[in-house]
């Protein structure tokens, strides 16, 4: 919860408690209104009346203080988020031989992504020689094939 939501609830609680004390002291000035002490001095409850009222509006005033600094003084706290560029390692291609570096080369001209019908069409060779180029372009972790249907998509990595 935000710290200026905490501040209304305080304010809104110290209002509640003023009704609430506003209401206690009416009620109380009609009874002490009421011939209730039989003594002909002064009555303890008038006298002691007044200083209950000012004590208990002076409580309810200071937890509006307090509401009032929280909604002013904290301020919202702002998350900061900063993307990192990672920089990108150059492809080393060493160690490929012809066909692996087609593929690669391929692939960096189609966004670095294919379906692997589709490349297998453009070099014109035969399913089971794309699927062991891709075999061992997958485990020098070059490449990795996502599954998508029935075809496969091969997907240049970072």
């Amino acid at each position: 919860m935000e710290n200026k939501n905490v501040g209304y609830i305080i304010i809104g609680l110290a209002i509640i408690f003023t009704i609430i004390v506003l209401l206690f002291y009416s009620t109380l000035k009609d009874i002490a209104g009421v011939d209730s002490c039989t003594l002909e001095a002064p009555c303890p409850l008038h006298a002691t009346l007044n200083y209950q009222f000012y004590f208990s509006l002076a409580i309810v005033g200071l937890l509006f203080v307090i509401g009032m600094l929280i909604i002013f003084t904290k301020p919202k706290e702002k998350i900061i988020v900063r993307k990192v560029k990672e920089k990108r390692k150059k492809l080393n291609l060493d160690g490929l031989d012809k066909d692996e570096k087609k593929i690669v080369n391929l692939l960096l001209k189609e966004n670095k992504a294919m379906f692997q019908s589709t490349l297998m069409e453009k070099l014109e060779i035969g399913k089971v020689k794309t699927t062991r180029l891709l075999d061992k372009l997958e485990a020098k972790q070059i490449i990795e094939r996502k599954r998508r249907g029935m075809n496969n998509i091969v997907v240049l990595r970072d």
